[in-house]
């Protein structure tokens, strides 16, 4: 799985997907989310993967835990990199997913890696507090999810990058700190709360990133594509 930044494809369709890689000369680390799943199904994950892209499925499963398992079942065929799910589904609902993985990856495959949510980059600790009930504060929360996801044997979690070192501390440097909400010092922060620049992530303990709009909306993606990199790599 490269260590690339990894860029959120929040298009509406394959067609629209397919434009926006044709500048690019070299195989990427996508993301794969909801709105464009569900518009295309398992067919883009096949074609991304056919022309070399890893790929992160971000579905963000959370059901009980037969379901979820089931589910993960069927992903696993579909040959992506990297899937998630919530971690507020439980640790039962975690193995459930990480079991239904294993089942459904076909003999001499590496399974999926797979990371738990723990709280969205969009909510804030206030959002948190009156909405969740969670009475700690967010970086609390978010790290016992994350020991949680740890103790169900999943691979990392998705957080923000002001979590991710101290989720290191607490699991460790190989867990994996999977952090949204990245903007460039002169990007808008849209409907994100929890923000850095790539620079700042690396520096912060992110182990990826994820990267949308500073990408997919520059006027020259791949120049935009490549600045990102250049930050993200410069304190490797």
């Amino acid at each position: 799985m490269k260590n690339s930044p990894i860029i959120a494809l929040d298009f509406a369709t394959a067609e629209n997907v397919y434009q926006f890689l044709s500048p690019f000369d070299q195989t990427l680390f996508v993301k794969v989310g909801m709105e464009l799943y569900l518009q295309e199904g398992p067919s883009i994950v096949y074609k991304l993967k056919e022309m070399g892209h890893d790929v992160f499925l971000d579905l963000k499963l959370h059901d009980i835990p037969n379901t979820v398992g089931q589910a993960m079942k069927g992903l696993a065929r579909l040959g992506a990199d990297l899937v998630n799910i919530h971690a507020a589904g439980g640790e039962a609902m975690m193995v459930a997913a990480r079991e239904g993985l294993e089942a459904g990856t076909t003999a001499g495959n590496k399974r999926p890696s797979i990371i738990a949510v723990t709280q969205l980059t969009s909510t804030s600790e206030k959002q948190m507090q009156k909405e969740q009930l969670i009475q700690t504060t967010i970086d609390e929360s978010v790290v016992h999810y994350a020991k949680l996801a740890k103790k169900a044997s999943l691979d990392g979690v998705v957080c923000s990058v002001l979590e991710a070192k101290k989720i290191a501390e607490a699991c460790g440097n190989d867990f994996l700190r999977v952090t949204p909400g990245i903007r460039l010092a002169e990007g808008e922060a849209h409907d994100q709360v929890r923000v850095a620049t790539p620079a700042n992530a690396r520096v912060l303990g992110s182990s990826h990133i994820v990267v949308g709009r500073a990408i997919t909306k520059a006027e020259n993606p791949v120049l935009a594509y490549e600045n990102v990199l250049n930050m993200w790599e410069e304190n490797a």
